[in-house]
């Protein structure tokens, strides 16, 4: 089975060929295997955002070899990025990006829409199964600016699940909630991961959080630190 990640030597550089060029990433290699439920620590400054950026083919690498779910994107051109981003890639951030004007039903339908052009009955229904994961069919036809953060951070779990990707990247995706809801939406982020197998790699700061995960990657000046003895 082919790995969901596989980072060989990336490194990143900004302002390249000026005199103000600074490299963010220093050789990091990273691989994730079908149900890896990994944690990214390191503090601020650290390069977290740009090894995300790069990980989740919204930014590319100035060196070194990048695999999603089997497929080399190292030079793949801008639409084949774009489309394997939308196949094999979920995102979860901080704060939830729903649409407020949407229903929960059509937020969840959203990336499918994008992907195939119009609705149909398919889609409709993979939506509700969607909610139903995350405990909200009850929720289905409310407007986002009619729940709970709470609620809407399980809406942004299960839009980030609607094309079956093989991984899921959520950046900080509990920094935004209170205790209650936070935990709410780790655990249901565990269980997906546990029954259906989907890798999940998670940006966070709460440490609490992270020693949850199966294993944690520290970030620190742009390159991995070796893990403690």
């Amino acid at each position: 089975m082919a790995d969901v990640l596989a980072l060989e030597r990336i490194c990143k550089s900004y302002n390249v060929g000026t005199p103000v060029e600074t490299e963010v990433l220093h050789g990091i290699d990273l691989t994730m295997r079908a149900g890896d439920f990994v944690a990214i620590m390191g503090p601020s400054g650290s390069g977290k955002s740009t090894l995300l950026n790069i990980v989740g083919l919204l930014d590319r690498p100035t060196s070194g070899r990048l695999a999603i779910a089997g497929v080399d994107a190292t030079d793949l051109p801008d639409a084949e990025i774009t489309r394997l981003r939308g196949h094999a890639i979920g995102f979860v951030f901080q704060y939830h990006h729903l649409i407020s004007a949407f229903t929960a039903l059509e937020n969840v339908m959203m990336p499918m829409l994008v992907d195939r052009g119009r609705a149909t009955a398919a889609m409709e229904q993979r939506a509700a199964d969607l909610l139903a994961l995350v405990g909200l069919s009850r929720w289905k036809d409310n407007k986002a600016t009619a729940m709970s953060g709470g609620q809407q951070q399980r809406v942004a779990i299960a839009r980030a699940l609607a094309m079956n990707p093989a991984l899921v990247l959520a950046d900080e995706p509990t920094g935004n909630l209170d205790t209650a809801s936070a935990e709410a939406a780790f655990a249901l982020m565990r269980r997906i991961n546990r029954e259906q197998a989907t890798s999940f790699l998670l940006v966070t700061h709460n440490l609490e959080l992270a020693r949850r995960c199966d294993r944690i990657v520290e970030v620190v000046d742009g390159r991995i630190a070796a893990p403690a003895p």
